[in-house]
């Protein structure tokens, strides 16, 4: 990945574009409209974002974010659902797909020697923890994804200047307010940041060097740039109406609405959920008949290259009968054909976790 790169530092922006116009630039590196880009940006103001393959209902508590006026965006990319502010500072890396390093592990090894720099610059002990984490001490230091979309690779990730553990298990969706407590104390113990490490927030000019710094270091030539007028033109017309709408930010329940309404549920079909923690969450949502799978929601905080195959593996797995081996079958073929990448994940934990259901409606 050595030769030049376009960096657009735009400062602080409005949450929609602070989380999505990359898509806007990678559409357009896509497209051939413009090379290789790095974006350094932050929130202007707080919101709340939920991964891809994420439920929206299950993971955020949405009556307490819309009091609060935090805009919810679904992103683009998997993972999980997170509480994000100015105490951020975000890169983006955007390239043509065939110029990413694969596979995607690659990616994150090779790109995230750039934030572990940051983070050594002030004399901190930062390392790259596989598969998309760069921790201190055991403690995770920042957030990470990648995925593909248009034509275009891209990498995501942030430098975290300050963390408010409490409003981050605030905005999530809890079984009780004493396991809020319990999830607020794990991200203490689990996640850091430069302020409770340093006892202090360094300029942010500093930490955007340091990132500039860190890239040339990995053999990226970093040339100053701005948003094109068709960047912006894609952002305000492609990308900004998806993300506004009901649709994308519902979109798993929305492919399934019939998994939403068990009650009706004839006599002789069950409709079953099971959680399934392998690296990461993956929760399955499935309508059985006669043994055989009638409609299935997969849904979780994983990444899947190319995110969009995902309703492809629900489709593969519809009609297949509660036997592992059919299931195994089914789930490797899905693999193969589409050329899948669960980075951390196995197919055998998406077999597990859909076995795991299935139990739950043979009983």
């Amino acid at each position: 990945m050595a030769g030049e790169w376009r960096l657009l530092r735009l400062g602080a922006l409005e949450p929609l574009k602070a989380q999505a116009l990359y898509e806007a630039v990678a559409i357009a590196v896509g497209r051939g409209l413009v090379g290789r880009t790095v974006i350094l940006c932050h929130p202007a103001s707080p919101y709340v974002c939920i991964g891809y393959h994420q439920e929206l209902e299950k993971e955020v508590d949405v009556d307490f974010c819309r009091s609060q006026g935090l805009p919810i965006i679904r992103r683009t990319l998997g993972g999980g659902a997170t509480y994000l502010d100015s105490q951020q500072e975000f890169y983006q890396i955007v390239a043509p797909e065939d110029e990413f390093p694969k596979p995607v592990g690659e990616a994150f090894r090779h790109f995230l020697q750039a934030t572990v720099y940051v983070y050594r610059a002030f004399g901190l002990p930062a390392e790259y923890k596989p598969i998309n984490d760069v921790v201190i001490g055991g403690r995770k230091a920042s957030g990470n994804g990648a995925g593909t979309f248009e034509g275009s690779a891209i990498l995501v990730g942030n430098v975290i200047l300050d963390m408010n553990y409490d409003m981050m298990a605030r905005v999530l969706k809890v079984p009780d307010e004493k396991f809020r407590d319990k999830l607020a104390k794990s991200m203490k113990d689990w996640v850091t940041s430069l302020k409770r490490e340093l006892g202090y927030i360094p300029p942010r000019e500093k930490i955007q060097e340091l990132l500039v710094e860190g890239y040339e270091k990995i053999g990226m030539k970093l040339a100053p740039g701005e948003l094109t007028r068709e960047e912006v033109r894609i952002f305000e017309e492609e990308v900004k109406p998806r993300h506004l709408s009901e649709d994308w930010l519902r979109m798993p329940e929305m492919r399934h609405p019939s998994l939403g309404r068990a009650v009706k549920v004839m006599a002789g079909v069950k409709v079953v959920e099971a959680s399934h923690k392998a690296r990461k969450l993956i929760r399955v949502t499935m309508e059985v008949a006669e043994g055989k799978i009638r409609d299935i929601l997969i849904s979780g905080d994983f990444f899947m290259l190319p995110e969009t195959a995902h309703p492809k593996l629900e489709e593969t797995l519809i009609g297949a009968p509660l036997e592992r081996g059919e299931i195994e079958k089914r789930v490797e073929e899905f693999y193969e054909r589409f050329g899948v990448q669960t980075p951390g994940m196995k197919p055998s934990d998406f077999v597990d976790a859909i076995m795991k259901a299935a139990e739950l409606a043979i009983e």
